[in-house]
């Protein structure tokens, strides 16, 4: 059974940082593509980052670029965001995904596996 568990969310004051983690297991996590993506009260769901499956190759939303860094371990099967000098319309809920496929993307509709999220407060 796949499943993907985020942790490390919280209330943080604007300018903190949060170190987010996904924890995954039931598939062969070195061979999936590792997504995040965050959903803000009553707007969509956007993409945030993302890492390809050895870790090499990331991209990032130009909202973040620069404050956020994604990582994965994949001994293990850990993916990771560091999320540093935040600002208050970084809260949202935070999810990460998992791709099955050769190119990353940051399409959300590519993306097979989903966790719950992990809700991401700052306040100002």
């Amino acid at each position: 059974q796949v499943q993907l568990v985020e942790s490390g969310g919280g209330l943080v004051q604007a300018g903190g940082s949060l170190r987010l983690s996904c924890a995954a297991s039931g598939f062969t996590f070195n061979t999936y593509i590792m997504g995040w993506f965050r959903q803000a009260s009553g707007k969509e769901r956007e993409f945030v980052a993302y890492i390809d499956q050895s870790g090499g190759s990331t991209d990032y939303a130009d909202s973040v670029k620069g404050r956020f860094t994604i990582s994965r371990d994949n001994a293990k099967n850990t993916m990771y965001l560091q999320m540093n000098s935040l600002k208050p319309e970084d809260t949202a809920v935070y999810v990460c995904a998992a791709a099955y496929r050769y190119r990353p993307t940051s399409y959300a509709g590519d993306y097979n596996h989903w966790g719950q999220g992990t809700q991401v407060t700052v306040s100002s």
